[in-house]
């Protein structure tokens, strides 16, 4: 009896110790679990901080919990075998060993981000590159079958970066490859085996590469989640960016395909993208993307969270000498400094350490009131203003049809004269931030408003002396001496030059063109 009971008592705590095991690994597949890789992707396409100021942000990062900061680096890096990447703001490379060892002690891994397919017009605008090109016109994209060059490129590329990186990672890009089977050559293959190989077989050589070097590839999930079949061979050690910033989650293809890969998967929304602008931010937008996507990251199992940051569109329009050779590159699409956007990144913060879903009002009103000393009403009202009018227009056209641009101007002005008149008692200049930027949309609008009326049919020499008194009363200066004022400290005086003439270069030019008989 004693020896049956010793049996039972046995298996009993048998049964305990696998209930144990199973609510163990029942927790780490839990909908509430953490996130290893607590993330900050920079954007230094455009708006590149000086190092003193970027040294404070990565602080405040790591304050606030994020351990891992990826740095899209860009013209911005200075490599030793190919100096004529950099650009004019290029850090040195003292500063980037500096940043580094400064990350490595505030516990901050930083992970360089190297695009090695698309979005490379950078690199490729210089002729010693021009046999990488998928097109002799458009060079932003490597030609997948160009092998050998992209190699030894790339190898020069990525042992740069491992020089003075100790992070495990390097982020290869391979987002957006929109030539994608352009070429003569690419479309061959294509015929045989299809796109996915031809991305795939091109995304395993820059992974190969990366591994080699003891290294983890990291790289965008877009084009892998349309072309399925280019997951095939990629080394297990692949990490995929779920990149989502408030779309259907099967917007790029089936996301099933993604999540039964095997592969390790991060996720990343957006505190700036399309269709932000220097004119135009959807904060409620943005907000949603926070509260909605991490906590579905969460679900999904994804072992990574990366707030992105885009200070462009990463697409470029150049300005040709000759139809072979290019003067300059602009970026399409630029957006306001990242200056303006604390209270978005606190938002990230607080759902990146809370498994609910962010309350968005509610952290609206209380972010107002501390931060800025608003009263419950004001910090009410605060939130009605930011979200009010998030529509874009393209060649005179609004994003939604149920709106004039006439109804935009009296909204934006009446968001403009709230914003003013809100009594702040506390961070009066990173308020003034959402001030200027609302001021900056409303002359915006009346630009447009312009725009519109002298495309207008009826539109004839009579009515250009009210146009050009419309366009003189638009205080570009006045809103330059503030965005200067405001920014100095995240811009170079170059970047804050252009910055101006680039936001303000289409009320010149129609100046100029209208006042030539004036």
């Amino acid at each position: 009896m004693m020896k049956s009971y010793k049996i039972i008592r046995a298996l009993l705590f048998a049964c305990m110790l696998l209930l144990l095991s199973l609510s163990a690994t029942m927790a780490q597949k839990s909908p509430d679990q953490d996130f290893a890789v607590k993330g900050f992707h920079l954007d230094l396409r455009i708006q590149v901080m000086p190092m003193s100021t970027l040294k404070l942000f990565a602080r405040n990062l790591s304050q606030h919990g994020v351990n891992t900061l990826i740095m899209e680096w860009e013209a911005t890096y200075p490599f030793e075998k190919h100096p004529l990447i950099a650009n004019r703001f290029a850090y040195s490379r003292a500063e980037i060993k500096e940043f580094i060892n400064y990350c490595k002690e505030i516990q901050l891994d930083v992970i360089p981000l190297q695009q090695s397919f698309g979005h490379v017009e950078y690199i490729l605008r210089h002729f010693r590159y021009k046999e990488l090109r998928e097109d002799q016109k458009d060079y932003s994209q490597i030609n997948p079958l160009k092998e050998d060059l992209a190699k030894e490129l790339f190898m020069d590329l990525y042992k740069d970066l491992v020089s003075t990186h100790t992070s495990n990672y390097i982020h290869i890009g391979g987002d957006e490859t929109y030539l994608l089977g352009h070429s003569e050559a690419s479309k061959k293959k294509v015929a045989a085996v299809g796109k996915g190989r031809l991305y795939g077989d091109y995304i395993k050589l820059l992974c190969d590469i990366v591994v080699s070097l003891g290294k983890r590839p990291v790289l965008w999930a877009d084009i892998a989640m349309k072309y399925p079949d280019a997951l095939q061979g990629l080394p297990k050690e692949t990490i995929f960016v779920d990149w989502n910033y408030g779309w259907d989650i099967n917007m790029f293809g089936k996301h099933d395909n993604l999540l039964k890969s095997g592969f390790e998967i991060w996720g990343a929304p957006s505190i700036r993208s399309h269709p932000d602008n220097y004119f135009l931010t959807q904060w409620d937008k943005h907000f949603s993307n926070i509260r909605d996507f991490v906590p579905l990251a969460r679900q999904f199992g994804y072992k990574g969270m990366v707030m992105t940051s885009w200070s462009t569109s990463g697409l470029y329009a150049p300005v040709w000498e000759t139809t072979r050779d290019i003067v300059d590159l602009y970026t399409i699409r630029r957006v306001y400094p990242i200056s303006g956007f604390n209270m978005l990144i606190a938002a990230y913060f607080e759902a990146l350490k809370n498994p609910k879903p962010l309350q968005t009002v509610d952290f609206v009103q209380q972010y107002a009131e501390k931060t800025y000393g608003l009263s419950r009403q004001e910090s009410r009202r605060f939130w009605e203003v930011l979200k009010a009018i998030p529509y874009e227009i393209n060649q005179g056209t609004i994003s939604s049809a149920d709106v004039s641009l006439d109804a935009l101007v009296d909204s934006a002005t009446l968001v403009s004269e709230t914003l003013r008149k809100m009594k702040v008692k506390v961070n009066q200049d990173e308020f003034e931030h959402y001030r200027l930027m609302a001021d900056i949309r409303l002359q915006y609008l009346h630009y447009a408003a312009i725009e519109r009326d002298v495309n207008a049919a009826s539109f004839s020499d009579n009515d250009i002396p009210n146009i050009l008194a419309r366009l003189e009363r638009l205080d570009t200066a006045s809103l330059d001496k503030r965005f200067v004022q405001l920014n100095s400290a995240v811009l170079h005086p170059a970047e804050l030059q252009q910055e101006n003439e680039l936001r303000n270069s289409k009320i010149k030019i129609l100046h100029a063109r209208l006042s030539r008989n004036k």
